[in-house]
Parts: C-alpha cells; sequence; structure tokens
C-alpha cells in the first residue's frame, strides 16, 4: 500500500510518499480502508516533535510510528475472529492523538479503541472532520456546568476547535460571542454566534460584555487578561498550556481562591466524543467546518499550510482518490 512516512522530527519536508506492507490484523483488530485524514494541530506537534513532552508519547530520539496520522475515516474490509462490534461494509471514523498511522491506504485498529460508525449521508471527508477538532472543544464543554441562556465568548472560532464550541454551544442554547479574522467574518455568523468580533480591529479582553466563559481555543490569551470580562465564578479555558504553563497550576490555585476560576481540559475518553457527535451529525445538528483538501501526494503542502497558521476549521487529507462514502 501507499503511505506518508517519515524517518524523523522535522518539517514538512521530512515527509515522503512510500509503499509499505498491508497491516495485519489480530483477533480483536479491524482493517480500515481509509478515505480521508485531516491534517491538524496534534499531526503537526507530532511531526515536529515540539514541545518536547510530546515525545514521552510519540518517541525520545525518533518517531515510533513511521506513518504520521491521529484520525480517519474510511470502511472496514476485514475484522478479526473476536471482534463483535464491526463488521465489513461498515463506514466509520476514530482518533487517537498519540497517532494512528493512518496517513495510509489501510490501517489496522483494535476494536476497544476510539472508533464508531457514522450516520448515512455523511461523507469521509466530513465525518473526519468531526474528530479531533471536536473531541477537544467537548473536553472544554465537559469542565462546566451549561445551562441555557449563559453567555461565552469562543477566541478563535473560525478553528477546529473554535468552529466545533461555537456549534456545540449553540445546540446548549449558550449566547455566543466570537472572534475571527476579517476575511472570515461572515463564517462566523453561518456557525451560529451572535455577535462577531473582528481581532484584526478589536482586541476581545477589553470587550464590554461580561461572560460566564472564556473559551480560547487558540490559546493566545491569558487568564489575567481574560479577568476583567468574566462574570462573577465565570470559568476561562484554553486549548494551550500557558506562558510557562500556568494553565494547569491555575486550574489547581483558582479552585481554592478567588471567584473567577480557571480549567485545564485534559482530553479524555475519545469514545465518548465520537460516539456524541456521530448522534448530532444524524440529526443535522452538527456540520464541520472545512477549508480545502489535498491529495495524500500533497501531504507536504498540507502540513505547510496548517502550519502557516492560515487555515479555518479542517484540512483534508484525501487518501483515496473516491472520497464520497456510500451512503452520502
Amino acid at each position: 500500500m501507499k503511505a506518508v512516512t517519515r524517518s524523523q522530527y522535522g518539517p514538512p519536508e521530512v515527509l515522503s510518499i512510500s509503499s509499505t506492507e498491508l497491516p495485519k490484523i489480530k483477533e480483536n483488530d479491524i482493517l480500515v480502508k481509509v478515505y480521508a485524514t485531516t491534517v491538524n494541530r496534534t499531526d503537526c506537534v507530532n511531526l515536529t516533535g515540539k514541545p518536547y513532552i510530546v515525545r514521552i508519547f510519540t518517541g525520545l530520539t525518533g518517531p515510533m510510528r513511521t506513518i504520521p496520522g491521529t484520525d480517519f475515516a474510511g470502511e472496514v474490509i476485514e475484522v478479526g475472529k473476536e471482534v463483535q462490534g464491526f463488521q465489513p461494509g461498515d463506514q466509520v471514523f476514530g482518533f487517537d492523538d498519540h497517532g494512528l498511522s493512518s496517513m495510509a491506504e489501510y490501517l489496522s485498529i483494535p476494536e476497544n479503541k476510539a472508533i464508531q460508525l457514522f450516520p448515512e449521508g455523511i461523507s469521509y471527508s466530513e465525518a473526519v472532520a468531526s474528530a479531533e477538532g471536536v473531541h477537544y472543544a467537548i473536553n472544554f464543554l465537559n469542565k462546566v456546568n451549561l445551562q441555557e441562556g449563559q453567555t461565552a465568548l469562543v477566541n478563535g472560532g473560525t478553528g477546529a476547535i473554535g468552529s466545533a464550541l461555537i456549534q456545540l454551544l449553540k445546540y446548549n442554547r449558550v449566547q455566543v460571542v466570537a472572534t475571527g479574522p476579517t476575511n472570515h467574518l461572515s463564517t462566523l455568523h453561518s456557525l451560529g454566534a451572535d455577535r462577531i468580533i473582528d481581532y484584526h480591529k478589536e482586541d476581545f479582553t477589553r470587550d464590554h460584555e461580561k461572560f460566564d466563559y472564556v473559551f480560547d481555543s487558540v490559546g493566545k490569551s491569558t487568564f489575567e487578561k481574560c479577568k476583567p470580562i468574566l462574570k462573577p465564578n465565570g470559568i476561562y479555558i484554553s486549548s494551550e498550556l500557558g506562558p510557562n504553563w500556568e494553565n494547569p497550576l491555575l486550574s489547581i490555585t483558582t479552585a481554592f481562591s478567588g471567584e473567577k476560576k480557571v480549567k485545564f481540559p485534559f482530553p479524555s475518553n475519545i469514545k465518548a466524543s465520537l460516539k456524541f457527535i456521530s448522534g448530532l451529525l444524524g440529526k443535522g445538528d452538527f456540520k464541520p467546518l472545512i477549508d480545502r483538501s489535498y491529495a495524500m501526494e500533497q501531504a507536504k503542502e498540507a502540513y505547510e499550510y496548517v502550519m502557516s497558521g492560515q487555515k479555518i476549521g479542517n484540512v483534508i487529507l484525501k487518501i483515496q482518490p473516491n472520497n464520497t462514502s456510500k451512503n452520502s
């Protein structure tokens, strides 16, 4: 099979297209024909091995997986003899932030990993774009007790996490103010934001409104700067560790002192996230934001674009030329 491969950490230039052996499955494994993956923020971290702490999970001196890729959407081709929940022909998607070697024509994955059927009428691109960013968005919201009528500010509303956050907040009937760049303000409106802040023209931390939640989906603010726009008992959550890794520490210290608090969204239970979003996709209550698509042979270009910081939503890597599911 063809696969995107690399033998060392580094920039997109370390990637190449290689011919590799088809993965073998064990009795509890599933063989999936991969139609689409995304090139996401997690993939970029795994590619470069930076920050260095990620190498605890991906390999200290070099990548443990020569084939990158953390998410996928595809068709089940074969199942091990002990597999109970899937059968050949099933349309599935999955995610693992430690890596799945999914940028290849086929992958093998244990049944007990985060893999989920996706609904009829959903394309492979839409399914895989509902994995990584959505999972992190759900873990933001799992840290709070959303109530109808509350207010939230989403910084970076056009990103994979931010665009998912807006839709999930509106699903929970929360009022949303979102920030974004001048040329994508209409995108934020289409996602459901009630008010838009153009971050090229305004500093959202000086906004006139007070919020129950400030969700920084791009990690470009700090708790200190956002405190003035939080209501009493308001909560700040960032997708990043913050300067000097302050956010995990603040999540502990503010739990015992002060009205305004920091929560840190340690991502967990990917299976539950995929199951939840699959239900919303089936009901038409969620639609992932997709920027553009690349062929597998354009993996370098896809990574370069994502790492440039220009993308909105999700960037798709089409592993198979026909990217439309048989159910869509």
